[in-house]
């Protein structure tokens, strides 16, 4: 399995939900769906997307190889 981190290509926000598509071997647009609807519930959805923006790295940053 891939490595959770940021892809450099085919970010449209951060990069957050091409990352955890990619690690987890689905479509960048179904988490987009996902994570966009998700939002129309209750909870702190936005909050984590800053946080893993935040925590995950980006694809061939010093942090992604270490």
């Amino acid at each position: 399995m891939n490595t959770l981190q940021r892809p450099l290509n085919g970010r449209i926000f951060g990069g957050v939900c091409a990352g955890l598509a990619q690690r987890f071997g689905w479509r960048p647009s179904t988490v987009r769906i996902l994570f966009v609807l998700s939002c129309l519930l209750p909870g702190p959805q936005f909050l984590a997307y800053l946080a893993l923006w935040i925590i995950m790295p980006s694809e061939g940053s010093a942090r992604a190889t270490a």
